[in-house]
């Protein structure tokens, strides 16, 4: 399995002549003094090499692109920044000027999962708040770009990292984690409330987490109830290559996780890819643009270590540590009752095929001593896993519910003066 790095690498460059003839066949059949790309002939070639160069390209890192937003009526300009920056994970900063800042809006920490894809695939997420919060979010590195040198990163560094980024961003941060780091999270302000650290963020969201798998269990925590840690061992792990900083780290590559996404639905991505061949075909534009957009972003994906990957499957989806009560970091119990001065609200999705409904639920019955006004729960309907951070119903209901209840989570802690209660 180690040399399976070496086979795609290979595959790649033995590749690129075939995708560069491709694409400048597209160039020739889009040239507007080509008299037949005015032709359905014409528009079929483009539409066939250009299906040809994106499912055979490397998709790289995406930008955010987010310049600009609208806070309480006022336009701001929006600069991202780095403000702080360790070996595997840089905190970008969306600064909106000194107008926005003298709003006093809640500020907000976006725990971006490190799961295969890049954080900017909660840009969405990321532009529903502007208007709303000082937004912060983790920019996860990808492994194969850092050097073995730097170390190992295991489940245990990741907390340490969120607790870090946590004490950077106090008083009143409130803290949004997005499917995967929903374990990391918590552990680490059970561990912050257990060390009665000042610096404890004053509320924490979870959106479809994996707090308790044995909940309605899907097929992706049913794999791993069956197959066991030993074997993705065995079969996912592999080495970076000569050809990459960080070679010879272990790692989960970012093209196997890309694999597994796309056989969950298979079929989605071939209908998907067919209809943007038609609209291309069509002449439809704006339709294939909204496919390419989708797709540039889900087919650009990173490596993560190998002991973060193995120690997450082992801890989350095998022994079940966090909702049994076994889970240490550093040696230190995470226990949840300790958590008390924590808000907490958690979000699911009806369709949700990844966490299924009631395991973010779940950190409400673990929690027990979060004061009941200080917590919430929401199952949005209609939604799937992608749903529950982005699209229409996250904008239009779930955005609004998280807004609501950052800001009465500050009026009950004297932040700031009361307003409409949460509903």
């Amino acid at each position: 399995m180690n040399f399976a790095y070496y086979w795609y690498e290979a595959a790649h460059a033995l590749v690129t002549p075939a995708r560069m003839m491709s694409d400048a066949a597209r160039l020739t059949f889009n040239n507007p003094i080509n008299p037949l790309t005015y032709t359905p002939y014409g528009r079929t070639v483009s539409a066939a090499c250009e299906l040809f160069e994106r499912t055979t390209r490397r998709y790289g890192k995406p930008a955010f692109g987010l310049t600009s937003t609208v806070a309480e009526g006022r336009v701001c300009r929006v600069r991202e920044e780095v403000v702080w920056q360790r070996p595997f994970c840089r905190l970008l900063h969306f600064d909106r000027g000194g107008a926005a800042k003298r709003l006093g809006q809640p500020k907000l920490l976006i725990v971006a999962p490190m799961s295969g894809h890049y954080a900017t695939l909660l840009r969405g997420t990321v532009e529903a708040f502007l208007p709303t919060h000082d937004v912060w979010i983790t920019d996860w590195v990808d492994a194969r770009l850092i050097p073995l040198s730097e170390g190992s990163f295991g489940l245990e560094d990741y907390i340490d990292y969120v607790w870090e980024i946590m004490q950077e961003l106090a008083p009143n941060l409130h803290v949004l984690a997005v499917c995967q780091p929903a374990v990391p999270v918590i552990a680490a302000v059970a561990r912050m409330e257990a060390e009665n650290d000042p610096n404890v963020p004053i509320s924490m969201i979870h959106m479809g987490g994996p707090i308790d798998t044995r909940r309605s269990p899907t097929a992706v925590n049913l794999l791993a109830q069956e197959r066991g840690t030993d074997w993705f061992r065995r079969n996912c792990i592999v080495k970076v290559p000569f050809t990459q900083p960080g070679f010879m780290r272990d790692v989960y590559p970012g093209f196997l996780q890309l694999s597994g996404f796309m056989a969950m639905n298979i079929d989605r991505h071939l209908t998907a890819h067919w209809e943007m061949f038609e609209h291309l075909v069509d002449g439809d534009g704006d339709s294939a643009d909204k496919q390419r957009e989708f797709y540039d972003e889900y087919l650009a994906v990173m490596d993560m270590t190998a002991e973060f990957y193995l120690q997450t499957v082992d801890e989350v989806f095998v022994k079940h540590s966090l909702p049994k009560g076994e889970m240490t970091h550093r040696g230190k119990p995470v226990d949840l009752t300790a958590v008390r001065r924590v808000a907490l609200m958690t979000v699911e999705g009806e369709r949700d095929d990844i966490s299924g409904v009631g395991q973010t639920r779940a950190a409400h019955d673990l929690c027990v001593n979060i004061p009941a006004a200080l917590k919430l729960q929401h199952l949005q309907m209609g939604v799937g896993h992608y749903g529950v951070f982005n699209g229409s119903r996250f904008r239009q209901e779930i955005a609004p519910k998280i807004t609501a209840f950052t800001h009465h989570v500050e009026e009950h802690a004297g932040v700031r003066k009361p307003a409409e209660a949460v509903a």
